[in-house]
């Protein structure tokens, strides 16, 4: 059976996948369409899973080491750290998946080599519970950040893949979760190209992602998971792509169940495998013989369809000799290992986003003689997990880190005093008291899973897992009013997946450590950032509004309005936002030209010094403005950024390039537009805001003239 040609590695990849398609029989072949595919032990072919979705670890699958949610690793705009993380995560499937295989155990079905991961999608409003397993608003730091977790995931081998990524939901995609399913969506021509397809293209292009998942909503009457120009004239004639598309779970239902376009199963997954949705993550999936026998389907759409799927299983050296495969060797104790533990701790460090510090309170000083932590997520493990998470021994709650990282003689004291989302059920339990005795009180509050999240996972969520109301809880907002009469600082330690309105509480408290779900290190993280330990350096990336009526309604997928780039209101904490422990200034170390012939690439250089007496690490920002574009245009748009650590007094010289791509715009019809004009770089921590002013020393302005 060894012998077969495709089971030779030596052979192309095309010939070994035709092979096997030859030998299976009808049957056998639409078996294997589906995502939980059974063996074929005729040909020695064992069970495989298309489906995980590991999204910061390895999820519902017991142990793994548990990364900061993706919003917080998107805070951190650093894409080598990303990388790093995602290859941890890749390597623990594949460990996961070896020392399962290796068990040969028919009910224990192995770790998945394909994941349903990245989250790409546009986080376009910050009601959408769903946004916490994103990148953020911005197309260019989503681009930059899932890059680098694809490129990790899948690894460097030039014939084998790590961990096969699929890229999700493709495409226009971004709630409301209570009617996703039904959605019929239509944005204009310039929004599509300019904010909703730029991660796609770039993750198949440039990050050579090997699948796609199509998305549950309709796209210009179309269902995207059986949409002909969305998955083949765009994504394969016009894109290239090569790999396969999937399904979201039970997307192809939707069709005769919701949207009403077919009327029964075997009429919806020969839509989808007609129209290139090639694996059905769907029950609908048992109907293929179904829609074959009433000729709906030939077998030259199921060749397709179960070529491309196993291009994957091929990929990921399923049919290789494991001495042959760079990644079969990975040993189980990788998983949660000390490295990996150190990995987390990194990432919840450089994600923690200090939104206020008033007068230097934080770091803590050294004259702390007594503490009081409180709130209802101190003790919570829910709040360092985000959703589609693992789990292991080493989850450090913010109570047990403040706790265990508080230096010798400092008395720390702990009361919940509130709970996340309703009175309390004891008023009477001290905590008010014991913050008029103390030096300062550290109140754990913000959002939990329940609160937001995917349809149907976030049960105290009043909108199928998105929110309503950007705010603080009332209950919440009331008790830290309570805590402030005492007169001892607070410092606010938040947590959640989205924004927060924060103006009830702002001016309570003294400092506002912003945390995401942090993952299993968390509690670690943020004790060493209350401590000093750490210097906060994570960025935000989304924009924190200032009020609900600065938002469009959430089921308007214009892009008017939103996000930084096209929203004309200040915001209460702009995009790229995050205040450190020291100073930062820039400088121009030679002048920029003036001019740049169209087509060319725009060439400057950047110093940036840390003014301050603390080490720490910037995130150098870099944002263009087109002054005279004959079309509309985003008032601001990133084009570059970088992660740059500096010891205190110490500067760099930094190198960028602005291709003539970035000075593109999208016009009325969807295409790009390069023409002469004026432009504007601003380079700093932060993107333009008044926000911002009296926090950096002199972000550079740098001016250029596009000419023909």
């Amino acid at each position: 059976m060894n012998s077969l040609p495709f089971r030779n590695p030596d052979l192309l990849m095309e010939e070994r996948i035709d092979d096997l398609v030859s030998r299976l029989t009808l049957a056998e072949k639409m078996a294997l369409i589906q995502h939980n595919a059974p063996a074929v032990p005729r040909l020695g072919i064992p069970p495989f899973t298309y489906s995980s979705d590991d999204l910061h670890g390895v999820s519902r699958n017991g142990r793994a080491t548990v990364f900061p949610q993706v919003i917080g690793l998107a805070a951190t705009w650093n894409t080598t750290l990303i990388k790093q993380i995602a290859s941890a995560i890749g390597d623990e499937a594949r460990a996961k998946h070896h020392a399962a295989a290796r068990l040969n155990d028919p009910t224990i079905r192995p770790e998945a080599l394909t994941t349903w991961a990245p989250n790409v999608n546009i986080y376009r409003d910050p009601r959408w519970g769903r946004g916490q397993e994103t990148w953020g608003e911005d197309p260019c730091l989503t681009g930059e950040m899932s890059a680098a977790f694809v490129g990790g995931l899948q690894g460097d081998h030039p014939i084998y893949l790590k961990v096969a990524a699929s890229v999700k939901h493709f495409a226009v995609h971004s709630g409301p979760e209570a009617v996703r399913h039904t959605m019929n969506l239509h944005p204009s021509a310039r929004d599509l190209r300019d904010t909703y397809l730029p991660v796609f293209k770039k993750l198949v292009q440039e990050a050579r992602v090997e699948g796609v998942m199509a998305a549950y909503n309709l796209l210009y009457d179309q269902p995207c998971c059986a949409n002909d120009w969305l998955l083949h004239t765009l994504l394969r004639q016009e894109w290239g792509f090569n790999g396969h598309v999937v399904s979201d779970c039970g997307g192809i239902t939707d069709f005769h169940t919701r949207q009403k376009i077919t009327s029964d199963a075997a009429e919806s997954v020969a839509l989808a495998l007609k129209n290139h949705c090639d694996l059905p993550c769907d029950s609908a999936a048992d109907a293929i013989p179904e829609a074959f026998k009433r000729g709906m389907l030939d077998e030259i759409d199921i060749n397709r369809a179960l070529s491309r799927i196993l291009r994957a299983r091929f990929r990921v050296g399923e049919f290789d000799p494991p001495a042959k495969v760079p990644y079969a060797s990975i040993p189980l104790s990788v998983v949660g290992s000390r490295k990996h533990r150190a990995l987390a701790y990194k990432a919840a460090a450089q994600s923690i986003v200090l939104l206020k510090n008033r007068h230097n309170f934080l770091p803590l000083s050294d004259k702390t003689r007594s503490i009081l932590i409180v709130g209802p997520t101190a003790a919570s493990v829910d709040v360092l997990l985000g959703n589609y998470y693992g789990f292991n021994e080493h989850m450090t709650t913010l109570v047990e880190g403040i706790g265990a990282s508080a230096p010798l003689g400092v008395r720390v004291d702990y009361r919940p005093g509130a709970i996340l989302h309703a009175a309390r059920v004891n008023p009477n339990e001290w905590s008010e008291t014991l913050a008029a005795e103390v030096d300062v009180v550290i109140a754990c509050m913000g959002l939990a899973p329940q609160m937001e999240g995917e349809e149907g996972d976030a049960i105290l969520s009043p909108a199928n897992g998105d929110r309503t109301d950007l705010r603080l809880p009332a209950n919440q907002v009331a008790y830290l009013k309570s805590l402030a009469a005492s007169g001892t600082p607070i410092v606010l330690v938040l947590s959640g997946g989205s924004p927060l309105i924060l103006s009830e509480v702002e001016d309570l408290v003294d400092a506002i450590l912003y945390l995401w779900y942090p993952g299993q290190e968390g509690g670690k993280a943020a004790a060493d950032a209350l401590f000093g330990r750490l210097n906060p350096s994570g960025r935000l990336p989304i924009t924190f509004p200032a009020s609900m009526n600065d938002l469009p309604p959430f089921d308007d997928y214009s892009m008017t309005g939103r996000t930084y780039r096209y929203s004309l209101a200040e915001p209460a904490f702009p995009f790229g936002f995050g205040l450190s422990y020291t100073r930062f200034s820039y400088f121009q170390p030679q002048p920029a030209p003036i001019q740049v012939a169209s087509g060319d690439a725009f060439c400057f250089q950047v110093q940036v010094k840390n003014t301050g007496e603390r080490d720490g690490r910037e995130i150098v920002q870099v944002y263009l403005q087109d002054e005279l574009a004959s079309a509309p245009v985003p008032h601001w748009k990133l084009v570059a950024f970088r992660s740059v650590a500096l010891k205190a007094g110490q500067g760099k010289t930094l190198r960028f390039q602005i291709l003539p791509e970035a000075m593109q715009f999208i016009n009325e019809k969807g295409e790009p537009q390069l023409e002469p004009g004026a432009f504007r770089l601003h380079i700093g921590g932060c993107s333009p805001s008044n926000k911002v002013q009296g926090y950096e020393d002199g972000a550079l302005a740098i001016h250029f003239i596009l000419v023909v």
